[in-house]
């Protein structure tokens, strides 16, 4: 009787696993980043590289510390800040430019910070794109200024959020560096102005 017993179990337990396998195999081919999404504009999608998380030193970027650094790597799409008390450090994942031509690389500085700023998008912008607003004001969701914005003393260039969360690790931006708006926040309560900045 007890062997009867066992080898129903057995059995209940077989056709179960075998059921549920479809749905186990299924689930484990699902990852949190789709890696055959279509691409934004006419961008091939972003190959993830885990190397944009390795922990950069500021010394390797800049002379002194001061008031803090910020370092853009177009390459690895990430963001490394270092404050200025030598222990503050952070690192974000970024969009970046959407084409070489609308990269720029050097050293320029913070020279202004906003709270859900307004965006006007340039000539150029608007001569690639006709159907570009004239303006669209800070706090509207259509933004792609997101919830805060850092202006380099480069005219037109910044960091900022964004409320389209595709487009960060990707090339997707006329010039600027992108980050998520909750990251944003965050940088935006520790950069100071006159912030060191490089993008590589």
């Amino acid at each position: 009787m007890s062997q009867t017993r066992l080898t129903r179990r057995s059995a209940l337990l077989g056709i179960a696993g075998t059921l549920a396998a479809p749905a186990i195999v299924r689930a484990q081919s699902l990852t949190p980043i789709p890696t055959n999404e279509p691409p934004i504009e006419t961008q091939v999608p972003v190959r993830r590289n885990i190397s944009s998380f390795s922990k950069q030193n500021w010394q390797d970027h800049f002379d002194e510390l001061g008031v803090g650094c910020l370092l853009a790597d177009i390459t690895s799409r990430a963001v490394h800040y270092w404050g200025g008390d030598g222990m503050t450090y952070r690192l974000y994942p970024s969009s970046v430019p959407m084409s070489e031509e609308l990269t720029k690389r050097g050293y320029t500085k913070i020279v202004r910070k906003a709270e859900n700023p307004s965006w006007t998008p340039t000539s150029s912008m608007r001569e690639r794109d006709p159907s570009l607003p004239e303006r669209v004001e800070g706090g509207d969701p259509g933004n792609p200024l997101g919830t805060r914005a850092m202006y380099f003393d480069w005219p037109a260039y910044l960091v900022h959020g964004t409320h389209d969360t595709r487009k960060i690790g990707r090339q997707s931006s006329s010039g600027c560096i992108g980050l998520y708006n909750h990251h944003v926040e965050e940088l935006y309560e520790l950069v100071k102005i006159g912030t060191q900045v490089r993008l590589v």
